[in-house]
């Protein structure tokens, strides 16, 4: 996903640009960020220039008006400004709301907003779900957007009461007065939205929360449970067509030609259309009256694809390559706690060497990607799960020649996202909108859904990046670290967007290397090499922390057995008294304290093994029981100790820490990677790209740290520490150190 980290380098980069008038320095460098190819700023902008300055409480994502709306039967409806994908941030943010609201909770409902400037992140000023930001950037917000509508509610009253606002009070949905007066959200939330918005709102004491921080379901649960929820791929359009596309089989490629007789002759389908493609592609669409027939005519095209000019990566060759590069060279990161001295390596009484080896993986949401498309001359409405839906909305504007304000982007229920519906070139909603233009081009201008069926998702997607790591570590026989030089090659995953330009530093992607040596303090030098490969590459849920979590995690726990130390002590004596780790250490001790780590007894087969990790701001660690049995994995019980500040919803943390340990699980499993040859992906679905299932389901106990302070994000911290200490405890059982995703065992 988006790291955080990102955003706010690239928001400092910005802060010396000189801001339009009536724009705060924060909010221009904020939204110069977002453009795809910067196209978002230049509307944004314009945009702020034709507005005065806005007094507190007149901003547009701070108008009740755009969040709430209380119906005369007592529905009290709270819109998310982000794209939920079962992070569970459409109930969290409405808890939020609704309890400064002092809304009855069983009258909640909520929905998404769309791409008006009302819904961007308060805190970057641009459109945004991802980097764990939802509900640490949205809280403060939420909570004011509930105060002002209760202020709002209470003036409406009084108004029509005659009676000072001080007299009137608010609980559970109903106003009330001096004198026995009543009355229902619902009966005065017309007259309450004409009311003027109060620029400053006393928020409640958290001490006196009676929704927030409470274990609640997600109002979604039972329609997703039921099969009733909708999600961008079940949208349905009056006269829609469906349509699929054949990608060439090589990132870039185009046709020399096709044969589209036999697809023609398929019932339903309506039009076969060459069309261009991301990255320069060209590829050939085929539209049907449903995803059936567009399917059936597709594997009946013939395309001749020429594949001249175009790079084809190869698995085995690409390893050797960085192997290579990974022994020397490459350029120093420029973080100063990751340019330490490490002359005294050369003398260390003891030394490590290791090479880690991680695969391109593919992000396998349960729901493929699905775009709908109504283009008319005048404007254009998207329907889709967008987790950048203003960026989006620039570049459609600027593919059809619509103003952005044309460009209306319907947020949908997202079936999982990881990052991959947040790509800063918008390619699947301009490949979508491109179909849409050739078939008006074509004479047959319709509503039009195209449909990636998940062989699509896979073979023509964005994928985490090939990395290969190397460590080279001096150590003393009490644990010591004298030096630990360290090289790291990969693509980078903001090199060729919009954001190189603020967060390559010294030639070093600033994902690449976020989660290295921290929280430890080891003197540590990290170089980094970013070779240019034509295979497109994305950040997957938790960004650089997926392979940096594993090799600090496993590194140091092999330093700690090597010098005869209990793993969780030497972690802590690393971490050292201060208050910077504070909050790791409440997480590793949280962790330790009720797993029983230390003071049970494991049945014979099983072994303790240990990981934390910072990401987002939030730490997560784990100790995890597991062993070996006929060389296989046997995985007992998972305990997890978050700090993730103040936690809204207990419940939808614990799912997140129990989905993110699940998923990295599938990164440890036999033949989860995305290889190529000769350009090409080899695998195709879930037969060959394997996930975990029901039956590797984990038995997790989650563990928070109470904490009033500010809430942190949760969406991505529990994925990078979980494979580490599942390989950490494994080593125990028997098996040799991990150096490679997914594991090789014998």
């Amino acid at each position: 996903m988006i790291a955080d980290r990102l955003m706010q380098r690239a928001a400092q980069a910005a802060l010396d640009a000189k801001p339009a008038a009536g724009l705060t320095r924060r909010r221009f460098a904020t939204l110069t960020i977002g453009g795809s190819v910067g196209l978002a700023l230049l509307p944004f902008a314009t945009l702020a220039q034709q507005q005065p300055k806005l007094p507190p409480g007149q901003s547009p994502f701070e108008q009740p008006a755009a969040f709430v709306t209380i119906g005369r039967d007592g529905i009290v409806t709270v819109l998310c400004n982000r794209m939920d994908m079962g992070q569970g941030i459409e109930t969290a943010l409405a808890m939020v709301c609704a309890e400064e609201l002092e809304a009855d909770w069983a009258s909640v409902r909520t929905g998404f907003g769309n791409a008006k400037p009302n819904y961007i992140d308060p805190a970057f000023g641009m459109h945004l779900t991802g980097g764990s930001n939802s509900v640490k950037n949205s809280y403060l917000q939420y909570r004011e957007l509930g105060a002002r509508t209760k202020a709002m509610l209470i003036a409406a009253a009084a108004e029509q009461w005659k009676v000072p606002a001080a007299q009137v009070t608010a609980e559970r949905g109903v106003l009330k007065g001096p004198g026995g007066k009543s009355a229902p959200y619902g009966t005065l939330f017309d007259a309450a939205m004409k009311q003027p918005i109060p620029e400053k709102v006393a928020l409640k004491d958290p001490k006196d929360f009676k929704i927030v921080g409470k274990p609640t379901g997600l109002k979604v649960s039972r329609a997703k449970s039921s099969g009733r929820q909708t999600y961008g791929m079940d949208v349905k359009r009056p006269g829609m067509l469906v349509a699929v596309i054949a990608h060439p089989p090589v990132f870039g490629a185009k046709f020399k030609g096709f044969d589209d007789a036999a697809a023609k002759k398929v019932a339903g389908v309506r039009a076969v259309l060459p069309v261009d493609l991301d990255r320069g592609a060209r590829g050939v669409a085929v539209v049907a009256t449903g995803y059936w027939p567009a399917k059936t005519a597709r594997e009946a095209l013939k395309i001749d694809w020429d594949l001249s000019g175009v790079e084809k990566n190869d698995t085995p060759k690409q390893l050797a390559q960085y192997r290579e590069l990974a022994k020397s060279g490459g350029n120093l990161a420029p973080n100063p706690k990751l340019r330490a001295d490490v002359a005294k390596l050369a003398d260390a009484p003891h030394k490590l060497s290791a090479e880690f080896v991680f695969p391109y993986l593919n992000h396998a949401q349960m729901e493929p990607l699905a775009c709908t498309v109504e283009l008319k001359a005048d404007r254009c409405d998207i329907y889709t799960a967008s987790q950048m839906p203003g960026v989006d909305a620039m570049a459609i504007a600027a593919s059809t020649g619509l103003k952005p304000e044309q460009v209306n982007i319907h947020v949908q229920m997202g079936g999982g996202g990881f990052g991959r519906r947040a790509v800063p070139t918008s390619e699947y909603l301009l490949e979508s909108v491109a179909v849409a233009k050739a078939l008006a081009a074509a004479g047959k201008a319709a509503p039009v859904k195209v449909i990636w069926s998940r062989e699509d998702d896979l073979r023509a997607g964005y994928y985490r990046p090939f990395t290969v790591h190397r460590a080279e570590i001096g150590h003393d026989a009490q644990g010591n670290v004298l030096a630990w030089d360290h090289r790291i090659v990969t693509q980078s995953i903001v090199g060729g967007t919009p954001f190189e330009a603020f967060m390559v530093k010294e030639g070093v992607d600033d994902t690449a290397v976020e989660g290295m040596r921290d929280p430890y303090n080891v003197p540590m030098r990290v170089a980094v090499h970013h070779p240019k490969v034509n295979v497109p590459v994305l950040w997957w849920r938790s960004v650089g922390s997926t392979h940096t979590a594993f090799v600090m995690e496993t590194l140091v726990d092999e330093i700690a057995d090597a010098t005869k130390q209990d793993p969780v002590a030497y972690r802590l004596k690393l971490m050292g008294s201060g208050p910077e780790h504070a909050r790791h250490r409440a997480a590793l001790q949280l962790a330790v304290e009720q797993s029983g780590y230390g003071k049970k007894t494991l049945p014979a087969h099983l072994h303790w093994g240990v990981a934390v990790h910072e990401s987002f701001e939030s730490v997560v660690a784990y100790v995890v029981e597991a062993g070996l049995k006929d060389g296989k994995p046997v995985i007992g019980q998972v305990t997890a100790g978050v700090h993730c500040n103040f936690c809204v919803n207990p419940r939808t943390v614990e799912a997140q820490v129990q989905g993110a340990a699940t998923m990295a699980l599938s990164t440890t499993l036999p033949g989860a990677a995305i290889t190529f040859k000769d350009g090409v992906v080899e695998q195709s679905n879930f037969s060959d790209y394997p996930v975990a299932r029901m039956t590797d389901a984990l038995r997790i106990a989650v563990h928070i740290v109470p904490s009033s302070d500010p809430p942190k994000g949760m969406g991505e911290p529990g994925l990078p520490p979980f494979a580490p200490a599942l390989a950490n405890a494994l080593r125990r059982a028997g098996a040799k150190p991990q150096r490679e995703l997914p594991f090789k065992l014998a």
